[in-house]
Formats: structure tokens, C-alpha cells, sequence
């Protein structure tokens, strides 16, 4: 792999962004594995998530930032994730329309309730509600705490507007 491709990747971006579709092509084109922070806080089981306790989630998302290479995305950006924004080689901010969000969190509910596309959770109502609550805070808490807080890392920040990530990140 060419010095200039980075080898550590965290994506961020609120809900419908397209982060995990963006991290699994750039995964797939890179050869790099990757790793939902959602997957990182929960314990998937077909009896209902349980989450991890806070150590856990820790330990877990050390071992992963630990290793030579590895996408990393999800939405959050707390405490407990700081490490990876730090340990990055790269950061990329998706951030595109509140309004393409919004279609996206409709369309992607549509699908998964006609079993069109898998998900990690159980498609209910009450989640499809949450995830528009999700968006709106994402928009006026989330972005902008992690321009605040992550500002620092300017110079290895990526943000991407475009409704399709992987072409911007190409030509960049």
C-alpha cells in the first residue's frame, strides 16, 4: 500500500450520512477492515442487544486502534472515542443536507421493514422516530461539538458535503 493512502480511518456523520455504506466501499477499495462504533457499545444478540459496560466498550475499541489499519465510523464523538479521532490517520466528516438525511432515514426504513436491507437492530416505529430525534440533535449538538472539540485536528480532517463520499474521496 502507498505511504500517501491512510491506513487509519474514522468516519463520523450523523445518522442517514452514509457512513457505513461509505466505510464499507472504502473498506473493500482499501483493503482495510472496519468497525461500527454501534457494534463497539452493543453486544449484538438475537434475543436483544445488550449493551457493554463502559470498561468493555473501552477495552474493545483499544484493541481495534491498536492494530496497524482499520476504518472506524459511527456518530459518536465522546469522550470515549477520542482516542481513535487521535490515533487517526485521517478523519472524515460526512456531513451532507439535513434534508438528505431525513430522505435517507425514510428510505432505509422502508427497506429494512420490506426486507429489502439488513440491519443490525429491529426496524420498529418507535426507532424510526428516535432516528429523526437522532438527526435533528446530530445537527445542533453533535456537528457542532465535534468542530469544537476535534478542531485541533484540523490538518487531518476531511469534510464531505457530497451525497456521494466515495467519489469526493477519490479526487482528493
Amino acid at each position: 500500500m502507498a505511504n500517501n493512502i491512510p491506513k487509519r480511518i474514522h468516519i463520523i456523520g450523523s445518522v442517514g450520512s452514509g457512513k457505513t455504506t461509505f466505510a464499507k466501499r472504502l473498506s473493500s477499495k482499501l483493503n482495510i477492515p472496519f468497525y461500527e462504533l454501534d457494534n463497539v457499545v452493543w453486544i449484538r444478540d438475537k434475543a436483544g442487544d445488550i449493551r457493554r459496560s463502559e470498561k468493555e466498550r473501552e477495552v474493545y475499541l483499544d484493541t481495534i486502534i491498536q492494530s496497524d489499519s482499520w476504518i472506524i465510523e459511527g456518530v459518536h464523538n465522546e469522550e470515549w472515542v477520542s482516542s481513535s479521532f487521535h490515533q487517526a490517520d485521517l478523519i472524515i466528516f460526512l456531513d451532507p443536507s439535513y434534508q438528505t438525511r431525513t430522505y435517507r432515514i425514510i428510505k432505509r426504513f422502508l427497506k429494512q421493514k420490506l426486507w429489502l436491507e439488513d440491519s443490525n437492530y429491529k426496524p420498529t416505529w418507535k426507532i424510526f422516530l428516535k432516528m429523526f430525534k437522532w438527526n435533528r440533535h446530530f445537527e445542533e449538538v453533535g456537528k457542532p461539538n465535534f468542530l469544537n472539540k476535534y478542531g485541533a485536528y484540523q490538518e487531518k480532517i476531511l469534510i464531505i458535503k457530497d451525497r456521494n463520499p466515495l467519489k469526493v474521496y477519490v479526487r482528493s
